[in-house]
């Protein structure tokens, strides 16, 4: 699939922290890596996105039912460095960014739309964990933006299977491609 210089790669939530939830994360980055490789051969900026809380958690509320559950004394400063940490096989190089986000969506508390828009980005490439968190999320709001959208299937993935099959067939194609890794890096 052919790419604009207008295009970035997000490998979101791909934290040691979160795959831990996978049966085996191992087919799943090998499959992002594959895309990394593609992305930083290619010249697409390669953009990594975290999910974590500064020490303390004070941007937990209470009635988020979804983060609430964590409780806030958990995140001293020596949890939220090991919290953070992304997978060894899919490791940002040196000099690509990583955002740090507050909730599900990649824009939501963190400066991913600047950073976008310091590079002219105007079509994002999605993957990371989970299908129907992260990648949902992201999706529905960059779409809001206008942002054009891709998704590598294959290089998503779900804890319930069947969730992540009716995202990528039934839900993600009206507001984005959704297509192979294969496909992807031909």
């Amino acid at each position: 699939m052919q790419e604009s210089n207008k295009t970035a790669l997000l490998v979101m939530d791909l934290q040691n922290s979160i795959l831990q939830n996978l049966e085996d994360p191992k087919p799943l980055l090998d499959k992002v890596s594959k895309a990394i490789s593609h992305a930083r051969s290619n010249g697409i900026p390669v953009i990594y996105v975290v999910v974590s809380f500064r020490p303390g958690a004070p941007e937990i509320s209470e009635s988020n039912k979804a983060f609430s559950r964590f409780g806030k004394d958990m995140w001293t400063p020596e949890f939220v460095a090991q919290w953070q940490e992304i997978h060894q096989d899919v490791k940002p190089d040196n000099d690509e960014v990583i955002v740090t986000k507050r909730r599900f969506s990649a824009f939501t508390g963190s400066d991913l739309e600047v950073v976008l828009r310091g590079q002219g980005i105007q079509h994002l490439v999605l993957t990371g964990i989970s299908t129907s968190g992260v990648v949902l999320s992201t999706l529905r709001e960059a779409a809001d933006k206008d942002y054009q959208l891709t998704v590598i299937e294959d290089c998503c993935e779900d804890r319930d299977p069947e969730i992540h099959q009716v995202l990528t067939t039934k839900v993600f194609p009206s507001q984005a491609e959704v297509i192979s890794l294969d496909r992807w890096i031909k």
